[in-house]
């Protein structure tokens, strides 16, 4: 996706750390995240990517540093960020349009008018049909989908990704990716995202941070007019995989 270099910055972690047993497990930490943009953070598994998901999500207060957003602190402050996790987390005793209004439920809309904005956004991604059905009834990435969704209408600004497609089958990771892709293309989302998968993280990021002994080692910016699968075919991808592998390497990741 193309980024201006002027698009507004909407949220900055500055300067955090965080740690516990007298053992650092972020520090110094300093990321920004602008308009309709997605960031990715790789790394190893113990490198930081959760911790700092949580601080930024406002379930954990940083030892040192701030969380702004849209010029506000929100250091410590949950509810104001959405943040999916790997699993779907969908409940299982409501309806899937149920499942998509939760998050207007919780900021005390009206029933019927929740469930009225949920369908809207089932229509718009031709899962209307299903609405009335239970998330057991659904694919995995089915579910997935079902969950992105429900992000987005808890926070449309920004939404954390935490390896939402790390449990999907191959061919079924491609479809999301390429289905999520046209969900930012549509509405705009900025994201930070959370992998494990060089491939990922270059096929869906604007710019990748990467994580390694509790820090930031490196920022890769990813420039391409092509943002579907079919990049992962071209020369251009497999030159920003062999950066993003040497700098990994270089850092002892």
């Amino acid at each position: 996706m193309n980024l201006s270099q002027n698009s507004e910055v909407i949220l900055e972690v500055r300067n955090v750390s965080f740690g516990y047993d007298e053992r650092d497990i972020i520090s110094n930490i300093n990321l920004e995240l602008r308009d309709n943009e997605l960031i990715s953070l790789l790394g190893v598994s113990g490198s930081g990517k959760s911790t700092l998901f949580n601080i930024i999500a406002g379930l954990l207060k940083p030892d040192v540093g701030n969380v702004i957003y849209r010029g506000e602190d929100i250091t410590g402050k949950s509810g104001l960020i959405s943040y999916s996790f790997q699993k779907d987390l969908l409940l299982p005793y409501m309806t899937i349009e149920e499942n998509v209004a939760l998050p207007l439920f919780i900021k005390k809309q009206k029933k019927s008018n929740a469930l009225v904005k949920a369908n809207e956004m089932l229509k718009e991604f031709k899962l209307d049909a299903y609405a009335k059905k239970y998330p057991k009834e659904l694919s995995g990435g089915m579910r997935q989908r079902i969950a992105l969704i429900r992000t987005y209408l808890f926070s449309k600004d920004v939404s954390l990704l935490d390896e939402p497609f790390s449990a999907l089958d191959a061919i079924t990771k491609d479809e999301m990716h390429d289905w999520y892709m046209n969900m930012r293309r549509k509405y705009n989302t900025s994201t930070i995202f959370i992998t494990h998968d060089v491939d990922e993280a270059i096929l869906l990021s604007d710019r990748i941070y990467i994580l390694g002994d509790g820090g930031i080692k490196a920022e890769i910016k990813i420039e391409t007019s092509v943002r579907d699968n079919s990049f992962k075919l071209t020369k251009e991808f497999l030159e920003y995989k062999k950066s993003v592998i040497d700098c990994l390497e270089s850092t002892g990741i």
